[in-house]
């Protein structure tokens, strides 16, 4: 099939490299250059790649006849590099957290409806096969009315020498890190969010950033929620993602995956577990049929401003130490509705 799109990733660190080997099991798309400040690395990922080379999105933006971009760079640089490619018609995949604050990331939406560009959060979780089907299960009412949501992406990982945990790049630690992506699935199952509370754990790394927190949320329409982030913990749960629903279950999870009604004592297996290479082909084909106009995105612009302003409202109750309003003015959209995506 002839490539009709002609894709590029700015930053070629651990993420963008995960996109670049998605691009291999993509139709349609073509990864044509890579952009990196690091010299040697960009030509590296270049020759590895078989693609062009550069040491600067500007550049590749200027030489490089582009569709679309792909930005991997740490989060503070995000709206400079994205507003820069919107405004020259170049559609962008932004990877989480898509701003470390709504201001930035309400700009980043106003260039992309004046210029007609598509603007697109990068959010791996969303595009998990059994995360799409668990979606549908919630949506067929068979569990019942939803009433409590838990998260944990909790794992050991050394952070002292990681931009992630610089907060003038990053803008905070685990909270905005793992967080973006906790409050992303959960406006995915429940819609619009209302309160947040947050509270920190021990700093066991000694960052100058949270290192572990507690969320607890309280969606729209009355739900529970409790997310728990870490670097310094591995909380080795089976699942992910834990659904509890007035008349059943559902658990998502690394290796397998599985429902079960109330009225049953047998648990429904369902996918194959999380796959991180899968997501990622499935978001640049998402993303990509998007720009075509053969399907809808399942992360719009809004979902990752309505992200933004969850973390927001996160780290000012971390402050506060009180519940705090989330100012999520963007419910679920119609893209938003598993049957829009394909997930084969």
């Amino acid at each position: 099939m002839k490539k009709e799109l002609s894709f590029g990733i700015v930053g070629v660190g651990g993420v963008g490299q995960t996109y670049a080997q998605a691009f291999e099991g993509c139709d349609f798309v073509q990864l044509s250059a890579v952009a990196d400040t690091r010299t040697e690395v960009v030509c590296g990922s270049a020759q590895k790649l078989s693609c062009q080379g550069y040491d600067s999105y500007e550049a590749m933006a200027k030489h490089a006849k582009l569709d679309a971009v792909i930005v991997c760079t740490p989060p503070v640089t995000h709206p400079e590099i994205c507003v820069y490619l919107l405004e020259r018609g170049i559609h962008v995949l932004c990877e989480k957290p898509f701003s470390i604050e709504s201001e930035s990331a309400r700009r980043m939406l106003r260039v992309a409806d004046e210029t007609g560009s598509t603007l697109t959060m990068g959010s791996k979780f969303r595009y998990a096969e059994d995360v799409i089907r668990a979606k549908q299960i919630v949506a067929s009412g068979i569990l019942g009315d939803i009433i409590l949501f838990e998260n944990a992406f909790a794992s050991r990982v050394n952070m002292s020498s990681r931009w992630n945990s610089n907060p003038a790049i990053s803008g905070g630690g685990v909270l905005i890190d793992n967080g973006s992506h906790s409050v992303d699935l959960m406006r995915y199952f429940l819609g619009p969010l209302a309160d947040v509370q947050v509270i920190e754990g021990k700093r066991a790394q000694g960052l100058s950033v949270e290192d572990t927190v507690r969320i607890f949320v309280r969606s729209a329409a009355g739900v529970m929620g409790s997310i728990d982030l870490s670097w310094s913990i591995n909380k080795e749960l089976d699942n992910y993602l834990s659904i509890y629903g007035s008349h059943g279950t559902v658990l998502v999870g690394w290796k397998e995956s599985k429902y079960r009604q109330s009225s049953s004592s047998e648990w429904v297996v369902f996918g194959h577990g999380y796959s991180k290479l899968q997501a990622f082909r499935r978001q640049i084909t998402n993303f990509a049929r998007s720009i075509l106009k053969q399907e809808q995105l399942l992360i719009t612009a809004d979902d990752g401003l309505a992200s933004v302003r969850a973390i927001e409202a996160a780290y000012s109750s971390l402050r506060r130490q009180n519940w705090t309003s989330v100012r999520d003015e963007y419910g679920p959209t119609l893209a938003s509705d598993p049957e829009s995506v394909r997930v084969a």
